[in-house]
This record gives structure tokens, sequence and C-alpha cells, in this order.
């Protein structure tokens, strides 16, 4: 008798001992699929109704503007326009290296590029109300072709696109590394700030 009771509270002991287990296993299971369910939802939810910052200001901050930058047609007589979308900078000087940067990077609708490839921006200041200093590295005259009619498309490609998209400015002045120099390559002189020349945009009877 001694032995089959102890046999009995043995099963009795064992079985209880694996309904605790799978009550612990269940409880474990039942407890991660909420936890994903509630994570799911949170997720869902921020992805329709955005917050006020985090995922909100990273997409503000990739904001897009269209702007209208000049190349040059194949002979380099005309400046062309063309629309691209760049995105938003808060001060002037901020927008216009985005702009500068998209001129060195060149056409992508198969205008005749004004800036040579190798060409780098170094800095962009304001100075007074109405003028940006756009200050290049030497690279962009070593590399630069020359020539008056390729000098000339390169200065008011910048100075007509930069006038264009920023209303507040009307000269730009071109330094390399941080000094004036008397001409870009000879035949354009840098000595004073440039004006948009509406002059050089080509017609439609033009192009």
């Amino acid at each position: 008798m001694s032995t089959k009771r102890i046999t009995r509270a043995a099963d009795a002991k064992s079985k209880k001992t694996k309904k605790n287990k799978r009550t612990l296993i269940l409880s474990v299971i039942v407890v991660v699929s909420v936890l994903f369910l509630a994570l799911f939802f949170i997720t869902l939810f921020d992805s329709i109704y955005p917050p006020a910052t985090g995922n909100h200001s990273a997409a503000k901050k990739k904001e897009k503007i269209e702007a209208t930058l000049y190349f040059s047609d194949a002979n380099e007589r005309y400046l062309l326009p063309e629309k691209r979308f760049l995105v938003k900078e808060k001060s002037p000087e901020d927008q216009a290296r985005e702009i500068v940067n998209a001129l060195i990077k060149g056409s992508t609708s198969g205008l005749t590029n004004t800036f040579p490839a190798k060409a780098e921006l170094l800095d962009i200041k304001k100075e007074g109300k109405d003028t940006l200093v756009v200050n290049f590295r030497e690279s962009l005259v070593k590399n630069h072709p020359g020539g008056s009619a390729a000098e000339m498309a390169t200065v008011y490609s910048l100075t007509n696109t930069l006038t264009a998209n920023l209303p507040d400015i009307r000269n730009v002045k071109i330094l390399i590394e941080g000094k004036g120099r008397e001409s870009l390559k000879g035949h354009i002189g840098l000595d004073k700030p440039f004006h948009a020349n509406q002059e050089l945009i080509a017609s439609p009877s033009s192009k």
C-alpha cells in the first residue's frame, strides 16, 4: 500500500509540474503576442498620424522646392533653363549652396554643363542685403576649359541661377580660395560682382 501511495503521489506531482509548465508557456505566448500586437498598432498609428517630432521632423527636413537652373546650349551662346526639385533649406546661404552644387553636378536633360566636373564649392556668404559671395576651390580654375564663351557661360549660369531662385539676391561675387581674381581664366574679369544678364537666356526663336 505504501508503494502505491508513493507512486500516486509522484504521478500527481509530475502531472502538476507538467500543468504548471504548460501554464507558464501559455502565459509567455500570450504576453509576447500582446506586446507584438501593441507594437504593430503603435507603428501603424504613427505611420498614419505622424507625431509633431521624430519622423515628421525628418520628413520636413526633406521638403523640396522647384528651382530653375541655367545651363548652356551646345554652342555656349545662350543659357537654357532646366527645372529641378532641390532640398529646401532655411537660410539663403544654405539654399544657394544646394543650388550651386546642383549646377556643378550638371544637367540631367542633356544641356551643356557650365562647370567642370571637378569644380568644388568652398563656401557661400551673404554680403550686405543683396549680394552673395561664392567661394570656389582652385579646382574650378585648374579644370576649366577656358575661352570667352565657356567662361561667360560659367559666370552667368551661376549668376542668373542664383538671382532667379533667391528673390533677395541681385549680385553674385566670385572668389577662388577666398581671394579675388582678375579673371577666371584670362577672359571674364572677376574683380566686380555680377548682375543677372537676361539677354543670355535663349528665347524660343533662338533655341
